[in-house]
């Protein structure tokens, strides 16, 4: 008789439908969501539920939702591996030396990283990957980003379509793959933005192709607000994506330096989604709110050890330098953005 230990466990969760998409998306960046096993929809004397199947790692509870054994499991489908559609015409030392094991599938685009051990191969690795996603129209090849802009580096292996839309949080972007970076990272702190700003003025600096913009215009429904991008090719994409998600009449877009362009005295939210630079901007941002003042999303890289305390720091200097005064509200920690260094995101009420 097996040990009760070699028995395998499977957790899952239960939540409300309607939070679905919310904490899917949660559970996919904390690496906890189980892709071996099937969302069930469930209804019980309780009403319908989702059960969503979490990995061991996730604990006794995941927020309000707790965590319990998963009587009756679904698996998913086992699908095939690239190395496997590769298996008959790449050589044993090519499969090895680094066919890739992940891509970004952007709409109805593949984005792929290829070693330079297998640029002869790069053509039969675009075909296997359109081949695994039958409605995709175009593979397309990173070598990552250059310039002030942030350029993406790419080369199309197959399928000569770089525009794509892309659907997430139930708002559409458009976007040119070859020609901007489309951030699918950060989604739990995207949501959480969606529902925020309701009836307010919002400031949105680095606004990009409506990153933020876009889901708080369509969930939120604010009063107004003002987006700002520098980058002319992001700023037309951002102007075709206030269009496809009919929400013209909230969003002003605004071409231009945030450090320029920024106007004064209109907010009661401000967004600074961005990071690098961006305590250099804290003063156009401040300067943003009404008199009233209001609440500060600041973005920035940091070395660990000062995830803590130099974020906030550099708020309350700016605010102080201005007259005014800072809460810190919360500082939460988004992932890792490099070795040691991370991206967190810090909520401070800006008052006189």
């Amino acid at each position: 008789m097996p040990s009760i230990h070699s028995i395998p466990m499977y957790s899952a969760i239960r939540i409300p439908p309607e939070k679905g998409a919310e904490i899917r998306a949660f559970l996919l960046e904390k690496g906890l969501f189980d892709r071996t096993r099937k969302i069930q929809k469930l209804k019980t004397e309780k009403g319908l539920f989702l059960e969503i199947p979490v990995k061991e790692a996730a604990g006794d509870k995941i927020g309000s939702f707790t965590v319990f054994e998963q009587e009756n499991p679904v698996f998913s489908e086992k699908t095939k591996s690239l190395k496997e559609y590769l298996k008959d015409t790449l050589t044993k030392e090519e499969l090895i030396s680094g066919v890739p094991t992940g891509w970004q599938v952007l709409g109805d685009i593949v984005i792929v990283s290829i070693p330079a051990a297998l640029e002869s191969r790069k053509g039969l690795i675009a075909e296997a990957l359109l081949t695994m996603y039958p409605k995709c129209k175009s593979v397309i090849r990173d070598f990552g980003i250059e310039g002030q802009f942030r350029r993406p580096k790419r080369e199309v292996l197959a399928g000569t379509k770089t525009e794509t839309v892309n659907k997430e949080h139930g708002c559409l972007f458009k976007v040119d793959v070859t020609k901007l970076m489309y951030s699918k990272g950060n989604l739990f702190e995207k949501k959480r933005m969606s529902g925020l700003g309701r009836g307010e003025v919002v400031v949105d600096m680095f606004a990009g192709i409506g990153y933020f913009s876009i889901p708080i215009a369509v969930h939120a429904r604010p009063q107004k607000i003002y987006a700002i991008e520098l980058n002319p090719e992001s700023f037309a994409f951002l102007r075709d994506n206030i269009k496809l998600n009919h929400v013209e009449n909230i969003i002003v877009p605004l071409n231009g330096d945030c450090a320029e362009v920024t106007p004064k005295g209109v907010a009661d939210r401000v967004l600074m989604g961005y990071v690098g630079t961006t305590h250099h901007y804290l003063e156009a941002a401040l300067r943003a709110f009404k008199q009233s003042g209001g609440i500060l999303h600041y973005h920035e890289t940091v070395p660990e050890k000062l995830a803590e305390s130099r974020p906030a720091a550099r708020i309350r200097e700016a605010a102080e330098a201005l007259g005014k005064k800072v809460e810190i509200l919360e500082c939460r920690r988004i992932k890792k953005y490099s070795p040691g260094v991370l991206h967190v995101v810090v909520d401070a009420r800006i008052f006189e």
